[in-house]
This record gives C-alpha cells, sequence and structure tokens, in this order.
C-alpha cells in the first residue's frame, strides 16, 4: 500500500487515465504508425482496467511491470535512458518507479541503506502543498507555490552530489470527495495569511478529503556545481573576520569544493599577500586554515615562495597557475619552490589562484591533491565562477578588519577616557539629530569648565647620556671589525684605496670616540651603506679568511638599521620595560580609583611614564562632586607614584642596562578648563591664564633648587612642586600618613626653586621613598640601602 503514515489531504490512487486520454485521440491519428502504436496500448490497457481506474496497492507496481513500461514507452526513450535522469513517481510521497537506467545506476551507486527524500521539506510542509495544489488546479486560485526541489545522492566517491526535480503533473487529476469542504473567499483569504498554520490548513482541507488520481514524471538534473556555488555564497556571506567562524568553518569549505571538483580528498588552503613586504603570511585566528605554499613557515617573502613563472602569472597577470604533476615540475626545475614545499606535503597536483581586485592582489587561494592531473589548466576554469564571491568576502574581511583595527586604535591611543564618553555620545547625538532634520552643523569642541589638574611622571634618569653611550659603543665596535677586515685585505691585496678607505674609517673612530654629535650616527651609517658594503662584496671572494671576516661580521649587522644594534637593543628593550611595567601599575590602580569617583585620566610614555588627570563637577554625569574627591585622588596618586617606584626597583635587576628613576609631581591649585583639539585628538587646557599650567609642567622635570646646580628631580625621592601654603600642609599630612604606612622614611625636606622662564616662587617637598624587596611588607630600604642590597645581591 502506499505510505498511509504520509498524512495528507489527498488520498492518491496510482493511474494512468490521463495518458490513455492521449492514446485514444493518437488512436484516431492519420500517421498510421502512430495510430497504430496508440491502438496496441490501449488494447494491452483493456485488459488490465486497474491501470486505468487507479490503485493504492504499490506491489501492483511489480505486477505490472512490463505493461506500465510500455505504456510509458513515449515518456522514457530507449534511446534516452542512457542520459536521462527521469522517473515516474507518486505525487507528494517519495516513491518512484520505471526509472531510466542512468537514475536507476545512480540510485545502486548510492548503496542499499541509502533513502530517496526530497531535501528541506520541513514536517508540515508536503500536506500545505498538497492543500495549494487543490487550490491552485481546482479552485483555479493563481498561487504561486513553486519552490526548488532537490535530491541530494552520493557518487561513488563519497561525493554529495545536488539533483533538481522538475515535475511534469499532466497526467494527474484532483477530485473532491463527500467528505470535502468547499472553499469560499474568506478562506483563501485566511489561508493566504497563516502559511505556517497546519491545523488551520487541516481544518479546511481534512485528511483524505480528495483523491489524487494519477501519477508524475519526475525530471531530474544534476546541479552539483550550481548548488556548490550557491553553498559557497552562503557560506562566505555569513562569514565575517570580526567574529569567530564556526569550528567546521573549513570542513564545510572544502566540502563545497570537494564536490564542485569531484575529487574527494580534496584541501583547501589560502595565504595573505602583503603588497609592502611583497610577501605570502598565513592566516591567524582561523580554526584550520592552512596555507601548502608556506607549509612550515609563518611568513615568507614571494620570490622565495614561486619560482619566475608562477611568480608572473600570480602577482602580474593575476591569473591561476596550474600544476598538473607536481613531481615532474620540482625534477625539471630542480626542486625549488613552490614545488618543493608542495612535493614535502605529499601533493601531486595543484591549482594557485589569485584573490585580487582591479590589478590588486589581495591572497592566494590554494587547491591541492595527492594524485597527479586531477587539478589541471581545465578544470581550473570552475574557479571562473566562484572567485568573485571570494574576492567580495576577502575584501568584505579586510574592510570589517580595518574598522576593527581603527575601533581598537581609537579605543588605545586617543584621549577619549570613558569617564568624558558620555560627553561625546551626548554631542554626536546633536549632530546627527541636527543633519537629520537637514541642518547645517558641525561637530561642536568638547570643554570642560573649572576641574583641577593634577600631574606626576616617573622620570628615566640620564637616558639622553645612557642611548648615546649605548650608540656610541655600537658604532666603535662596527668600526673596529670593519677596520680589521680592512687590516687582513690589504695584506691579501695592496690596494690604495683599500688604504683610502680605511683611512676614513679611523676618522670616524677617532671622531666617534671623542665626542657623538647629533648627525654622527646618520653620517657613520650612510659612509658604511654607500662606500664600505659595497667593497665588503669584492674583499669575501678574495679569500677564505677573508670571507669569514666579512661573515663574522654580517652576523652582527642589523639589517633594518645597517649597523650594529646591540647596546643600543639593549638600552631600548630596557626602556620598554620601565615603561611597560610602570604603565601596567598606574593602568590596574586606576581602575580603583574610577570606582571612588569618575575623573579623567591620561597616561603616555617617554622615557619614564607621565600621566594628567583632571576632577570636577563637570565632568560629572548626573553625580554630585564635593572637593573631598581631589582630596582622595591627591593622596591616591601619591601612594601610587611609590608603588611605581617600588615596581621599577624591584625590575631593575632584570633590565640589560641598569637605569634610574625619579618621580615628581605637580600641584595645581586652582581650577581650570580644558578643551578637546580636534586635531591632536587629545585634551589641552583653554584660555591664555590657563596656559601657566602647562608651562609648568613643561619645564619642570630641568628645574634646580634655588641657589645650587642639583636637579630638584633625584633618585629614591618624589618632588611634589606646589606654590600655596595650604597645598604645602596638605601633602605634609599625606607624607606623615604614608610614613606610617611604610611609603616614606623621615627624610622630608622642603626646598626653593630657580625662577623658571616666566614662573616663580615655586617650591617643593622631597621625600625619601621605603622600598619593600621582593614584596616582602615588613623589611624595607631606603634608596642608598636598596642600591647595596642589590649590588651585594
Amino acid at each position: 500500500m502506499l505510505d498511509t503514515n504520509n498524512v495528507s489531504p489527498l488520498s492518491v490512487k496510482i493511474s494512468f487515465n490521463k495518458l490513455l486520454e492521449v492514446y485514444e485521440k493518437q488512436a484516431g491519428s492519420k500517421d498510421e504508425l502512430r495510430a497504430k502504436k496508440a491502438q496496441k496500448i490501449l488494447a494491452m490497457s483493456e485488459q488490465y482496467p486497474e491501470l486505468r481506474d487507479g490503485f493504492s496497492d504499490v506491489t501492483l507496481l511489480d505486477t505490472y511491470k512490463n505493461e506500465i513500461s510500455y505504456i510509458l514507452q513515449d515518456s522514457f526513450s530507449d534511446v534516452l535512458t542512457g542520459n536521462e535522469i527521469k522517473a515516474a513517481s507518486i505525487p507528494f510521497q517519495n516513491l518512484i518507479f520505471n526509472t531510466s537506467s542512468r537514475f536507476e545506476k545512480i540510485l545502486d551507486t548510492a548503496g542499499k541503506d541509502f533513502e530517496l527524500k526530497i531535501r528541506n521539506m520541513p514536517e508540515g510542509h508536503m500536506y500545505i502543498l498538497a492543500c495549494i495544489v487543490i487550490l491552485k488546479f481546482h479552485y483555479k486560485i493563481d498561487v504561486d507555490f513553486k519552490r526548488p526541489l532537490y535530491y541530494d545522492i552520493p557518487d561513488a566517491k563519497g561525493i554529495m552530489r545536488h539533483y533538481r526535480i522538475i515535475y511534469n503533473a499532466d497526467f494527474t487529476e484532483i477530485v473532491p470527495t463527500e467528505e470535502a469542504k468547499e472553499i469560499t473567499d474568506e478562506d483563501v483569504d485566511q489561508l493566504l495569511e497563516n502559511f505556517d498554520n497546519l491545523e488551520l490548513w487541516k481544518e479546511k482541507f481534512p485528511p483524505n478529503s480528495w483523491v489524487c488520481k494519477g501519477f508524475v514524471i519526475s525530471n531530474i538534473f544534476d546541479v552539483t556545481a550550481d548548488v556548490s556555488i550557491s553553498d559557497l555564497k552562503s557560506t562566505l556571506l555569513g562569514s565575517s573576520s570580526t567574529q569567530p567562524k564556526d569550528e567546521n568553518f573549513i570542513e564545510e569549505f572544502e566540502a563545497i569544493f570537494q564536490s564542485l571538483f569531484n575529487i574527494p580528498d580534496l584541501k583547501v588552503g589560502f595565504v595573505a599577500y602583503d603588497p609592502e613586504e611583497d610577501s605570502f603570511e598565513k592566516i591567524h585566528g582561523e580554526e584550520g586554515v592552512q596555507s601548502y605554499l608556506l607549509f612550515k613557515e609563518e611568513k615568507a617573502n614571494c620570490t622565495d615562495s614561486l619560482c619566475q613563472n608562477s611568480y608572473s602569472k600570480l602577482l602580474k597577470e593575476n591569473q591561476y597557475y596550474a600544476l598538473p604533476d607536481i613531481d615532474k615540475y620540482y625534477k625539471m626545475s630542480g626542486g625549488i619552490a613552490p614545488y618543493k614545499n608542495l612535493k614535502e606535503q605529499g601533493y601531486k597536483s595543484a591549482i594557485l589562484a589569485p584573490i585580487a581586485d582591479k590589478g590588486r592582489l589581495l591572497g592566494v587561494l590554494e587547491l591541492v591533491s595527492t594524485r597527479p592531473k586531477e587539478l589541471n589548466s581545465i578544470n581550473a576554469n570552475k574557479l571562473i565562477d566562484v572567485m568573485p564571491f571570494i574576492i567580495s568576502t576577502v575584501l568584505r574581511s579586510k574592510a570589517e578588519e580595518e574598522n576593527y583595527i581603527e575601533a581598537i586604535i581609537q579605543h588605545e591611543c586617543t584621549s577619549i577616557h570613558n569617564s568624558v564618553y558620555w560627553r561625546f555620545e551626548k554631542e554626536a547625538r546633536r549632530f546627527l539629530m541636527e543633519n537629520a532634520k537637514g541642518n547645517q552643523t558641525s561637530f561642536k569642541e568638547i570643554a570642560f569648565k573649572d576641574v583641577y589638574p593634577l600631574y606626576g611622571q616617573v622620570d628615566i634618569k640620564g637616558s639622553s647620556i645612557a642611548r648615546n653611550e649605548a650608540i656610541q659603543t655600537d658604532l666603535i665596535i662596527q668600526l673596529s671589525l670593519l677596520n680589521e677586515i680592512f687590516s687582513c685585505s690589504l695584506k691579501e691585496e695592496q690596494l690604495p684605496v683599500y688604504e683610502e678607505i680605511q683611512f676614513r674609517i679611523n676618522n670616524h673612530l677617532s671622531l666617534i670616540k671623542e665626542e657623538l654629535f647629533t648627525h654622527s650616527e646618520q653620517t657613520i651609517l650612510d659612509f658604511v651603506r654607500e662606500d664600505v658594503h659595497p667593497v665588503l662584496e669584492h674583499i669575501e671572494t678574495r679569500s677564505d679568511q677573508l670571507s669569514q671576516l666579512v661573515k663574522d661580521y654580517r652576523k652582527n649587522i642589523d639589517n633594518t638599521t645597517g649597523g650594529i644594534y646591540d647596546h643600543r637593543k639593549n638600552y631600548d628593550e630596557s626602556v620598554t620595560l620601565i615603561n611597560k611595567s610602570l604603565a601596567r601599575v598606574i593602568d590596574e590602580k586606576q581602575r580603583d580609583a574610577q570606582a571612588m569617583f569618575p575623573h579623567y585620566f591620561e597616561r603616555y610614555k617617554t622615557d619614564g611614564v607621565e600621566h594628567n588627570m583632571y576632577i570636577g563637577a563637570s565632568m560629572v554625569q548626573g553625580g554630585e562632586y564635593h572637593p573631598i574627591y581631589l582630596n582622595n585622588l591627591r593622596l591616591w596618586q601619591l601612594q601610587v607614584m611609590c608603588e611605581m617606584e617600588n615596581k621599577y626597583y624591584n625590575l631593575k635587576p632584570e633590565l640589560p642596562v641598569k637605569l634610574d628613576v625619579a618621580s615628581m609631581l605637580l600641584v595645581y591649585n586652582s581650577s581650570l578648563s580644558i578643551r578637546f583639539r580636534m586635531d591632536e585628538k587629545r585634551f589641552d587646557v583653554d584660555g591664555t591664564y590657563n596656559a601657566r599650567y602647562e608651562i609648568i609642567k613643561k619645564r619642570l622635570d630641568k628645574s634646580l633648587v634655588k641657589g645650587t646646580k642639583e636637579r630638584l628631580t633625584q633618585p629614591g625621592k618624589i618632588a611634589i612642586v606646589y606654590s600655596q601654603k595650604k597645598d604645602e600642609r596638605e601633602y605634609l599630612r599625606y607624607i606623615s600618613f604614608l610614613q606610617s604606612k611604610n611609603y616614606f622614611t623621615s627624610n622630608v625636606e622642603i626646598v626653593e626653586l630657580e625662577g623658571l622662564q616666566g614662573v616663580s616662587g615655586l617650591k617643593a617637598i622631597r621625600a625619601e621613598v621605603l622600598y619593600k624587596k621582593g614584596g616582602d611588607e615588613k623589611k624595607v630600604y631606603t634608596y642608598d640601602d636598596l642600591m647595596q642590597e642589590l649590588k651585594i645581591s
């Protein structure tokens, strides 16, 4: 029997009545051959009335197999049976019969356990579709219910192939039973508004209330390539560079290409192109994405990854490069790239396809196979239809990445701090609203009035001297090595030009040992790069000894600068470590400070770490400000400066260059206004009067104690600069409190400062810091004790 579990408004009977009616017309045709054939079919059918009347018992399909085949011979031509994918089937059921020989082979290849089903047919939709057929063919309601229907059937290689089904329903008829309900215009309106309401459809079209008598012819077409391209498009459209992809993304992606190329174990790789360095680099952050060109390398120059021919094809012509026989090309080329890496991975054929837009290479799509000739210049043309989607996705991904990077830079590098973000957001909303109304407006500058500034710095002492000494030492070493090479060269060849170059080397050595000028480094490096290095290429060919000397020299040369970068590197690394460590301390402590009361904060790295803070009522959104919060922030700042000092001197033993730091903070008692400078992307004081604060900040680190040549800032002490007596009293209280917590010793002094240009009357408290080595809270040291302890350890 037909599937009774498949509930439907239609009671289906297999019948050939409509087709036999066609033969009845042909039986009276003037075409004698056609008429005789039709008469024979009709005569045979009269012996088996079930074929015309209809039957529900599917076993009769086998009983009348030959007769049915005879009736259907015009619809299923023997001449085309090996080419056409075709079958007769039962409407709205997964039951087929009288298949073409090609379709039969496809099903046999799929295996005995394979169950033929229409793809993506949700439960209940078949019932609703049957109802729509009744509306269209019986009630003549113009409802467009057509949608593409597919079979997914695996082939001999296990690759899933996709087939589009086109139904010919000319030989079916639909009639109501006594159980059928009459459908009104109101019913139709209600049904059109409620497609997914299965119960409503069942109410209007009760199960088995109509009869569908006949059969349909399924014309089936292999649309694997089209479906693969569609799947690829859907997969790529759903991807994003800024969001993690599904863990099965690359497997699904490869499955699409395996289906497209009919290669079950085809592998797909990607490599990104960096035009600045003319290099390929692996794509990071995407699970499972490989590069078969780069293999074990993370990044490589294009000329090292490609041969001359493939380089020209991919980068200059933006055309694919097919390698049908990698082993053959490997032998012919002597084992150069790209054949070397591909062969080592066991691949025998490959296609490298440029992902390029308007002549601009973005990356390379890599297709590889373990069998020779499976990938070649012929099937490479299949990429013509898919590359536009890949290119579009890569362009979208790059745009998203650039936007994301810009957002990170905005977040990390500008002065739009969280505490004042609300004010920028408010102005942005006003700006958008005015533009929406058609009003010409501009983004107004953001300003905050009556805020109190706090400034502090932990400065690396003698950084300029240490930097110059490092540069000087590296240059002396480099010139000395070159001097040795030319001395040996003169023993091999008595060339006056060698003597002349050595003379200039020694002149530079003499000058650099005496003093390093601003231009010295660049002058020497230009001389070495332009006049000395080209000669070394000749010298190294004269003897094994000279070759080794030049080789040893080059090992010490930094490729970026063209000079020795050893002592300078140690200095740079030391400064970087100091800055990172100190910045981390104040950044972490800032979270606590913001929780106490919101305020503006910025810090920046120079030779040390500086920070600015502003606090006031105008910076608070929906909150109340009290002067106690300024006092609190000042105490917090002083305490954090002590902790930054401690952090540094615990770090000092690990530094390549043992530098010192000195700390200072500025107390400014008057409120001022600050304005966000759009061009500089940072806050600055607003107005001429307020500019005095910035002048003091810029000149303080060079200030001297009055009547002496002693610098204000000293290692082991924090200098607190102020101008008002009440500020002095306030900070002496803070120091006294922090002494009780072992932050400072009792060594506290008050000094006057020499007048700065345009600024006079400044004083400073210098408080000696207590240090805790290794985080031991009980064991504390003065600066001198700590230096002695570090020296001993």
